[in-house]
């Protein structure tokens, strides 16, 4: 195997590894965002949030779209 090869190799390999732990990241985020969710309706439902305070919940619903729609 020639020089280049070998850095070739190594480039991607280095490649796939980010790209593992940015897809590792984005299934711990997706737990964080459920958790905000879950945690989020809780509280509604035990009357700490009024429903005209919705953005919160509205953001996490958002991002957690985003994530999953990052995961095609």
């Amino acid at each position: 195997m020639g020089t280049a090869d070998g850095q070739y190799n190594t480039a991607l390999q280095r490649e796939i590894e980010i790209i593992e732990g940015i897809l590792e990241s984005k299934v711990q985020y997706r737990k964080i965002v459920k958790a905000g969710i879950a945690q989020w309706v809780k509280d509604l439902q035990a009357g700490n949030i009024k429903m005209q305070t919705v953005q919160d919940l509205d953001r996490l619903i958002e991002l957690d779209i985003k994530l999953q729609k990052d995961e095609l």
